[in-house]
């Protein structure tokens, strides 16, 4: 069916984005400050206009039809693009009362909420930030689904597909900000038999391993550098968290990688040996990554830049320890 945006009454689009949002005509109507009946009469207008059902009735609420599934989050995005350009809302951090959803792992955590707390304890003690954990390399399901406002971490593959997107001329969805740049290294118990001499290839591939893995899966990136080497390594067991591993690898045989600041950050260094890893692996690139809804939205920004700011000694030693260029 063909639409002609020219007679289309936008404000049935307002109705839509707050039907979607509480699956509910009842609670989108007191939200907008309507009557339910005036809910459904917009709601009947924008079915005829768009030739879709858009909604059906499931239980106490309604269900979404694949049509309006599609079109929810490009209705919800431009309502936020022109809301932002329209009325800039003026933020005052030290007056705010938000509350963040972020997700990263226990290392980053470790390296820049400290000083994101002191911040916010001396500037914005209203604002309160809620952290879940990073359970993927690819948090952008998340971001899309406003489970999260913010993701931090490590992301090679997303950088990749953004930087050959923007390349070919397409529009983002997401916007990023590299927050520091760190080194993995291997770290295993001091009574370990490998902890008294340097850490060669067969010796790594030959000795038995705790691997971290957000997702559950038994495969990282030192597999994959193994793999061009035609090496292996045999992980005997896999955990979610940097912590966990570290601790194991303190009472164990089994030798771990984590981030080299982790180990001090997290005051675990004691009883644990760091050795360079017997094969090249990236440095690892953190990164902060949000919806571009979110891109002109004052609190957002604020969070954005605090957190910047948290990172900036992290950062700083980025420059000195792998030589990076400023900027």
């Amino acid at each position: 069916m063909d639409v002609n945006f020219r007679t289309l009454d936008l404000n049935l689009l307002r109705v839509f984005d707050e039907v979607m949002a509480e699956r509910s005509l009842t609670r989108a109507a007191r939200n907008l400050s309507l009557t339910q009946p005036a809910v459904s009469n917009a709601l009947r207008r924008l079915r005829e206009s768009l030739g879709d059902e858009l909604v059906r009735r499931a239980g106490a609420g309604v269900e979404p039809t694949p049509r309006a599934l599609a079109l929810w989050p490009v209705v919800r995005d431009t309502l936020r693009h022109l809301e932002h350009a329209l009325v800039p809302a003026a933020f005052d951090a030290s007056l705010a009362d938000h509350s963040f959803t972020l997700a990263m792992a226990d290392a980053t955590a470790a390296e820049v909420l400290p000083r994101t707390v002191r911040i916010l304890e001396a500037e914005a003690r209203g604002l309160s930030l809620r952290l879940v954990p990073l359970t993927t390399r690819d948090p952008r399901r998340l971001l899309e689904d406003e489970s999260i406002d913010l993701a931090v971490g490590y992301f090679p593959a997303v950088m990749t597909d953004l930087t050959s997107r923007a390349q070919a001329g397409e529009a983002l969805a997401f916007e990023t900000h590299r927050l520091y740049v760190g080194q993995y290294v291997c770290v295993m118990r001091s009574g370990h038999p490998l902890a008294g001499r340097p850490l060669t290839l067969d010796a790594y591939c030959e000795a038995r391993h705790v691997l971290v893995s957000f997702s559950g899966r038994p495969w990282g990136f030192v597999d994959e550098a193994l793999q061009s080497l035609g090496r292996e390594r045999r992980i005997v067991l896999t955990v979610n968290q940097f912590f966990t591993a570290a601790r194991v690898a303190a009472e164990s045989d089994l030798l771990s990688v984590m981030p080299r600041h982790f180990i001090h950050s997290m005051g675990v260094a004691e009883g644990l040996v760091e050795r360079e890893l017997p094969m090249s692996v990236p440095l690892v690139h953190v990164d902060a990554l949000w919806h571009r809804r979110q891109q002109g939205a004052p609190a957002h920004g604020w969070l954005r830049d605090t957190l910047v700011r948290a990172a900036a000694d992290a950062y700083a030693r980025s420059l000195r320890e792998y030589a990076l260029p400023y900027g």
